[in-house]
């Protein structure tokens, strides 16, 4: 197989790997700080506890999550030496001071203050530990901003000058905040708030299914399907705007997305077809007359730029236009099931006991379906900058490595083996610790609620 395609699908492995834990942990830590919140304002004891549980409990999975994104997040960095060296001759005076950013950010805000959080409660006074987890969060959602504003500029150049084929900076606010980077900010974090929500309604779920939930899972429950009824509509939101300054700055992603092939008014929405990049055309297609231009230009007759305005300088056509659709349909079940659940939760007075076990199964289906809408939106983005790797500036084939295809063949090989089990091992993990939740001990509980009910004064330390 072709070298420069190998090199493309292994990078493919490690982000698609990679994503799926900061897609947890940006909006986990924002809810981490939420629970701890909950747990200091609360004053009734058994309510205190609850929240004191789910806090611990769910520190335990950041841990984990953050672990796992930290070790993939180097592996994929070694690739931009290993597969593409020619990236870093070119931009490096770019992306290595956003990339050295990112790691500053995430190791020390994120791993040093993860320690206080999972180690140091009762050990340092509340408003430390407290101020601990506002700067894991605060950590979590700079090393996104830095990572992000680096991926931006690649879809969006701007602040940049070319001096003897190297890019150098001119505007370091212009590179950070390029045309495409606070859509692509808002719509990445919205997206984690999705994932992380749907991660606490379906491991709750499955909790109280299992018989093993502790109080605490109902109160967890209710939460994530109040955070994802609000993050979804406004996700729909934010994804329009990012839509339409895709349509502005990269118009043949557009095109690719839809399916548009020959640029024309009154453009349908396609809901399926096979696109046919060879023949250029569309097969089976069943669509929605005019809507595609209504929705992009908001005019029924609005002109939408066909793939032939861009030869040879345009995505694939097939993996882009069923990524956006698997993400969109992926976010409007997400939107109909935290909407229905939140419906039964207010006509049930807030009564987990009542909510119906078919409902519950239903939500613990959906414990990792945020990931799914993740990926393929990541799909999209990156599969969209082609044949770029900075649009319209750098081709991709022009800064791939001269390794053999072979070499690169037993590397992607051992990349997705390696990867596939620990992602077996991450879910394993995250289904033991939902399953023992209640039989563990989860270290004294603070001496003001020494004296309520027996089940909250177990002892032990909390690892």
């Amino acid at each position: 197989m072709d070298a420069i395609f190998l090199a493309r699908m292994q990078f493919a492995a490690n982000i698609t790997f990679h994503i799926l834990f900061p897609s947890i942990s940006i909006a986990l830590g924002w809810l981490l700080l939420f629970f701890r919140f909950k747990y200091l304002r609360a004053t009734d004891p058994h309510e205190k506890v609850d929240w004191l549980r789910a806090y611990r409990l769910w520190t335990k999975v950041f841990a984990l999550t953050f672990a796992l994104g930290v070790v993939s997040g180097v592996t994929m960095s070694f690739q931009f030496g290993t597969n593409w060296p020619g990236y870093m001759e070119r931009v490096g005076n770019i992306a290595g001071p956003l990339l050295g950013y990112e790691v500053l950010t995430a190791f020390f805000l994120e791993a040093g203050f993860l320690g206080v959080m999972l180690f140091g409660h009762r050990r340092v006074g509340e408003i430390v530990h407290l101020g601990a987890t506002v700067l894991v969060a605060f950590g979590t959602l700079m090393s996104a901003f830095w990572i992000l504003a680096l991926n931006s500029w690649m879809q969006t150049p701007a602040g940049y000058e070319i001096v003897n084929g190297q890019f150098h900076a001119r505007s370091w606010l212009e590179i950070i905040f390029n045309p495409s980077f606070p859509y692509r900010l808002v719509h990445m974090v919205l997206a984690s708030a999705l994932t992380c929500a749907f991660l606490l309604i379906g491991i709750s779920s499955w909790q109280i299914l299992k018989g093993v939930a502790v109080a605490s899972a109902s109160r967890v429950l209710r939460a994530g399907l109040v955070f994802a009824a609000l993050a979804a509509p406004a996700q729909i939101v934010a994804g329009d705007f990012h839509g339409l300054n895709t349509l502005k700055h990269q118009p043949q992603k557009i095109a690719a997305v839809e399916g548009i092939w020959e640029t024309a008014r009154g453009v349908p929405l396609l809901l399926f077809a096979i696109p046919d990049d060879a023949a250029r055309t569309n097969r089976f297609e069943l669509g929605v007359p005019r809507l595609a231009s209504l929705i992009l230009r908001h005019d029924l007759d609005g002109e939408l730029k066909g793939l032939n305005e861009f030869p040879s300088a345009h995505p694939p056509v097939l993996p882009l236009f069923w990524s956006f659709r698997i993400m969109v349909g992926m976010g409007t079940l997400m939107l109909l099931i935290s909407w229905l659940g939140l419906w039964r939760q207010w006509r049930d007075n807030w009564d987990i006991a009542k909510m119906p076990r078919l409902m519950l199964r239903v939500f613990a289906a959906m414990t990792f379906a945020g990931w799914v809408a993740t990926v393929a939106g990541w799909y999209v983005t990156e599969i969209g900058r082609q044949p770029f790797i900075v649009s319209g500036l750098i081709r991709t084939a022009d800064v791939a490595s001269r390794v053999p295809s072979s070499s690169i063949a037993v590397t992607f090989a051992i990349y997705v083996a390696v990867y596939l089990s620990l992602l077996v091992a991450y879910v394993g993990v995250l289904k033991y610790m939902a399953e023992t939740a209640d039989k563990k001990s989860y270290g004294n509980m603070p001496a003001s609620l020494v004296g309520e009910p027996q089940e909250y004064q177990r002892g032990g330390e909390f690892a």
